[in-house]
């Protein structure tokens, strides 16, 4: 009887203890049990870390952009991500294969409200470079990127050649070495030889029957008309006395 008695407290006790759970349950409302994010409320606010990213972005890329850029001309630094308010320091460094990893380039950023920040436009000789982007409340490294900068070599403007003016070009200052004055070789004057009297006397002109009379028959003819000329002149002479003598 004991045992039975002690099974019945305890069952009594377990039936009592579950009512009164549900009670408790039913009597707090559905939404006891809620988080305060379900109820409405804020989150607890989350420290400070190493969240946000930043990138490279080329000139004409939107700062809305998430996407990294590796290969640029004239390019920007765009953070975003970030918590509100941080403050960044970055510096470019030179890096091989083409640099030294010399500091070429550095700044300072606030971030606004939303984490976000960029910088202005900025170019470097062409080569290859990583960024060092530090930022305030960091527990870890800085943010790193490589890039290269690689722009096209500037094309030749379109300005015409000018012409060569009109004017000749001087000659050389110093004074030109005269040339040699050739003499000019005179000309040999054909002396006039004495003139010797033709072998042949000269060509008669052409008779009217059409042949040519030579030089000395027309001589002979001439010399023989004075000789009859002078000897009928003396024979009328002579028969002119001769009548006068025999008139007497």
């Amino acid at each position: 009887m004991t045992i039975i008695r002690w099974r019945t407290r305890i069952t009594f006790l377990i039936g009592v203890t579950l009512v009164a759970v549900v009670l408790t349950l039913a009597f707090t409302g559905p939404g006891a049990g809620a988080s305060p994010a379900a109820r409405g409320g804020k989150p607890p606010a989350a420290g400070k870390g190493d969240n946000g990213t930043v990138k490279i972005h080329r000139s004409t890329t939107p700062v809305t952009d998430p996407r990294n850029e590796p290969h640029v001309c004239i390019f920007y630094l765009d953070a975003f991500g970030f918590d509100a308010g941080q403050s960044v320091s970055w510096q470019i460094k030179s890096w091989p294969p083409t640099g030294d990893r010399t500091v070429v380039s550095s700044g300072v950023l606030a971030l606004d409200s939303n984490g976000a920040g960029h910088t202005g436009d900025m170019t470097l000789p062409n080569g290859h470079y990583k960024l060092y982007w530090n930022f305030t409340g960091e527990h870890g490294f800085a943010k790193q990127k490589v890039f290269w900068v690689a722009c096209p070599a500037p094309t030749p403007t379109g300005t015409p050649t000018p012409s060569p003016s009109g004017s000749p070009t001087p000659s050389p200052s110093g004074s030109p070495t005269p040339s040699p004055s050739v003499s000019p070789t005179p000309t040999s004057t054909a002396t006039p030889s004495p003139s010797l009297a033709p072998s042949s006397p000269p060509p008669s002109p052409p008779s009217p029957s059409g042949l040519p009379i030579t030089g000395w028959p027309l001589g002979l003819i001439g010399a023989a008309g004075a000789a009859l000329l002078g000897t009928g002149g003396t024979v009328m002479v002579a028969a002119r006395r001769r009548r006068g003598l025999h008139g007497r």
